[in-house]
């Protein structure tokens, strides 16, 4: 496997099987940002072979990483870019781009190489998971051993979310801890199912839910409500806090894809917020959040309504 290409700065063997033993993704950059090398973990995390990245600049789409927001990072808040630059080692959190379409969380850290004069030469770029997917995952293990998983999307079903709202009602009642709820609906849905059929249709939603995991935070419960439609708690009850999470989740569902018979296949969601704060109690919690869902459908879809 040519994990480095002619001219990188890992063109020597010794170089390449060091490369090669590093259990993160590494790439490697010239000063045009251009990638000279990919390694079997870059191919690991992303599905993209070496053959498919070198040769190919970074910022052409190929990972096109996304900060939390769904914001596209290359070309403004680059950090290997920006390393290229000046020098500076960089690191951050963000979301890159699989060979299928899904989005990935990653902590990466950008670091100049340069020649014995000190003159920068490119960059490379080492990425691993972050450890919000190990605890989703660790999150997925725990609903099938209770029987309480969604089999298409890992997420929980009705049953994990009676017992969800019946805890933290409980925890309300007896700590006064309030939260939240977001009612996430895809929209357009019957359209996906007409023009690509079903077995598509189940590929997106199982997209979209593994976009929602991916976007929350430990210790946020989603669970399946229906078809096409999931339901976040959260303990962040502030109307404001709620809103950043619905955008956070609405803006990366937008960003990811479900790649179909060569078309790339994207959706977007309509989301209500609703918290304890506005009134105390529970019972009309889901009903408010499912309201304002339908309000932001009516409004336009692919967006948040909050009061």
């Amino acid at each position: 496997m040519d994990v480095a290409g002619p001219g990188s700065p890992l063109d020597e063997p010794s170089a390449r099987a060091l490369l090669e033993t590093m259990g993160v993704g590494v790439y490697v950059v010239d000063s045009r940002r251009r990638i000279t090398a990919w390694n079997a973990g870059a191919q690991r995390l992303t599905g993209h072979a070496p053959a498919d990245a070198i040769g190919r600049f970074c910022g052409d789409g190929l990972l096109d990483h996304v900060d939390e927001h769904g914001t596209t990072m290359c070309g403004t808040s680059c950090p290997l870019a920006a390393t290229i630059l000046d020098g500076t080692i960089r690191e951050a959190t963000s979301y890159l781009h699989r060979a299928d379409g899904g989005l990935l969380p990653v902590r990466l850290t950008a670091a100049p190489l340069l020649d014995p004069d000190g003159a920068i030469l490119g960059a490379v770029e080492t990425f691993a998971d972050d450890s919000r997917v190990r605890a989703a995952q660790e999150r997925i293990a725990e609903l099938e051993r209770l029987a309480l998983l969604d089999p298409l999307t890992g997420t929980g079903n009705r049953r994990h979310l009676d017992r969800c709202l019946e805890r933290r009602a409980s925890d309300l009642d007896r700590y006064g801890t309030p939260f939240g709820a977001l009612m996430v609906d895809v929209d357009h849905f019957k359209a996906v199912n007409d023009s690509h059929g079903h077995d598509v249709g189940d590929r997106v939603i199982a997209r979209v839910a593994e976009t929602i995991l991916l976007g929350v935070r430990v210790g946020d419960d989603v669970a399946r409500y229906g078809g096409e439609e999931f339901v976040v708690l959260t303990g962040k009850a502030e109307v404001d806090e709620l809103a950043a999470l619905a955008e956070r989740l609405r803006s990366l569902v937008a960003r990811a894809v479900v790649l179909a018979d060569g078309v790339r296949v994207r959706v977007t969601v309509s989301i209500g917020a609703a918290s304890t704060r506005e009134d105390g109690a529970t019972a009309d919690l889901l009903p408010l959040a499912d309201g304002r869902m339908r309000r932001a459908k009516a409004t336009g879809r692919n967006r948040v309504v909050t009061r």
